[in-house]
């Protein structure tokens, strides 16, 4: 039986096809067998530098094809894959880095001031380079249940924490990526979320499982206008995206970038509006968008609408290897189309997080081998899961639920609103007001009497904001998700 680990995947696919065109970067195409190379002395670069199995390895760098290359040198090398969004500041770096035990950290030429402030008194590689100088070597031997990434959360509900996934976990989500979402033929796509996340991590492992050569279009970083005419220029097939990249696109005249071999992007990481999913579609021809839905500790991704299968609204089928129950406030599992917590089971999981953290009932957690996610949704008959919210984001006003997705739908619906964020503040009557915090269009004039009909005619009397802020911006993450702890903090 072929070893699950990541080592022995990354070894096995580099073999698995000729030399072929694999990924262009700015211009330039690299070959297969000259990034396997790489990898391969790159492997053994770190194990003469003193990295051994089980061993953290931080890696912040911004997109680049060295990103994947390292990731698999590493998993050659039996360490642990520690990634870091090349966003972060120096405090947080240093806590990631305290807090995971890293041996050594990875960086680039511009990234390095912030990894030497971060004033941690480990190892730093800048660049590549002479790591590459060692001879090539091959995967060494691994369990499928050790340790392959320490990815930290983003923090947006706390302070960040790693999450533990193994060989396994990643193997087999990679494979059940690849199975549900390939089509013959389509083998050209673009990637511009970060690697560094989950979302992009496990797309770097879908590819090994690839089972036709593919030849990806990487992106530093997302820019609507070059992804336009990257994705024209390459004739790509499909891609990957997170929703604020579809807006911002949207906003884009797509019209005048023809795509006509653009089939379906990918969208993940944050929850999805049906009426930018329609406008996209509408200005798109042609083109779908298959919506998903996961978490860090579900090795990003939980379920997926496949190709063909799609159910607009939904974030599709559970991945082969997984399960979905949703259940009450009291644990009990309810009927299809009954709203309760999301829970996750199946062998993929997380295996914990890393070191000591108080638990959070509201938030997501391991009970008895089932991950109770901390989101709220429903599975329809056809066994479709549906997210409603966050279960920590809800805000009970007068003892009525409100979830905030559901009032930002409805304002991001304006002509003149560009995003929306809605949180709850502490209020003596009600307990919790709705306040929503709006980022208008440019040239945007609309009221905040005017958007609080808007909404009260769309949600109701019940759920609609008595107060609304106008602000030049919302914050968002690495990912470009709503950062409604950052938005808390300006109330």
């Amino acid at each position: 039986m072929t070893e699950h680990t990541l080592g022995r995947l990354a070894e096995e696919s580099w073999g698995r096809f000729a030399d072929h065109d694999a990924m262009y970067y700015e211009g330039v195409w690299h070959r297969s067998h000259e990034l396997a190379e790489r990898a391969r002395r790159m492997c053994g670069g770190f194990v003469a530098a003193g990295v051994r199995p089980g061993d953290r390895v931080a890696v912040m760098m911004a997109n680049s094809p060295e990103v994947p290359v390292l990731y698999q040198a590493l998993w050659a090398a039996g360490a642990v894959v520690t990634p870091v969004v090349f966003l972060v500041g120096a405090e947080e770096l240093r806590h990631i880095l305290l807090d995971s035990g890293a041996v050594a950290v990875v960086t680039s030429p511009e990234l390095e001031a912030t990894v030497r402030a971060a004033g941690v008194d480990i190892p730093i590689h800048v660049d590549t380079a002479e790591l590459e100088r060692s001879a090539g070597r091959g995967p060494v031997p691994r369990d499928p249940g050790d340790l392959a990434a320490l990815m930290y959360t983003g923090g947006t509900t706390g302070r960040a924490k790693g999450v533990m996934l193994s060989h396994r976990g990643l193997w087999q989500v990679g494979k059940a990526v690849w199975d549900m979402s390939h089509q013959e033929g389509k083998n050209r796509l673009i990637v511009p979320v970060p690697l560094s996340h989950s979302y992009g991590l496990i797309v770097t492992i879908a590819w090994m499982h690839a089972t036709e050569p593919q030849h990806a279009v990487l992106m530093r970083w997302f820019d609507p206008g070059q992804f336009l005419k990257l994705a024209a220029g390459q004739r790509v097939h499909y891609g990957t995206v997170v929703p604020a990249m579809l807006q911002m696109l949207l906003a884009e005249p797509l019209e005048s970038h023809p795509l006509p071999e653009l089939s379906h992007l990918t969208c993940g990481a944050a929850p999805l509006g049906r009426s930018l999913l329609e406008e996209f579609e509408r200005r798109l021809p042609g083109v779908q968008i298959l919506e998903g839905y996961g978490l860090t500790e579900t090795c990003a991704v939980t379920t997926f609408n496949p190709p063909g299968r799609r159910r607009v609204g939904s974030v599709g089928l559970p991945l082969p290897g997984y399960s979905i129950v949703v259940r009450d406030g009291d644990g009990e599992e309810v009927e299809a189309g009954e709203v309760g917590e999301i829970c996750v089971a199946g062998e993929s999981l997380m295996l914990g997080y890393w070191g000591e953290h108080e638990p959070d009932p509201e938030g997501t957690t391991l009970v008895d081998g089932e991950l109770r996610t901390g989101d709220i949704g429903c599975v329809d008959d056809d066994g479709y899961l549906h997210v409603v919210d966050r279960k920590k984001d809800l805000i009970i006003r007068g003892g009525f639920n409100v979830f905030p997705r559901d009032v930002e739908y409805a304002l991001d619906q304006h002509p003149d609103v560009a995003r929306s964020c809605v949180v709850g503040r502490p209020d003596a009557r009600h307990g919790e007001e709705v306040v929503a915090f709006v980022q208008l269009e440019p040239g945007g004039t609309a009221s905040a009497e005017e958007l609080t009909e808007w909404a009260r005619d769309r949600v109701g009397r019940v759920k609609y904001p008595r107060e609304i802020r106008f602000v030049d911006d919302i914050p968002v993450t690495s990912v470009l998700k709503l950062d409604r702890k950052a938005v808390r903090a300006r109330l």
